[in-house]
């Protein structure tokens, strides 16, 4: 199924996080945060000033971003779970998506 996002809004799919352990003990799936980074399968067309001239975003389908904890709306499509957000609502864009790995630490 095909959707485009109207406006300023952008279509996000969350990145897995991996399982999470506390001190060995493994957190059952109701107890997880959500993850607060994903992919952008789709974006609109940009906000339309006063004047009508339209704004693009700044953000590209295939882009990693982060968005707050509590941001956009979650909706269900094909089986599969999206967040429907608003630009304002993107905290980052991740640059370089092969580095989402944490630093390693220097001595």
């Amino acid at each position: 199924m095909k959707f485009r996002p109207l406006h300023d809004r952008i279509i996000v799919q969350r990145l897995d996080e991996g399982e999470q352990q506390i001190g060995g003990i493994i957190i059952p799936d109701s107890a997880k945060e959500k993850p607060q980074q994903g992919k952008v399968l789709a974006v609109g067309d940009g906000r339309m000033t006063d004047e009508g001239k339209r704004i693009p975003l700044d953000v590209a389908a295939g882009n990693l971003i982060l968005f707050g904890k509590y941001s956009g709306q979650e909706i269900k499509l094909d089986g599969a779970d999206y967040l429907i957000v608003k630009e304002d609502e993107v905290l980052a864009v991740i640059d370089n998506a092969t580095d989402t790995q944490k630093p390693e630490r220097k001595n």
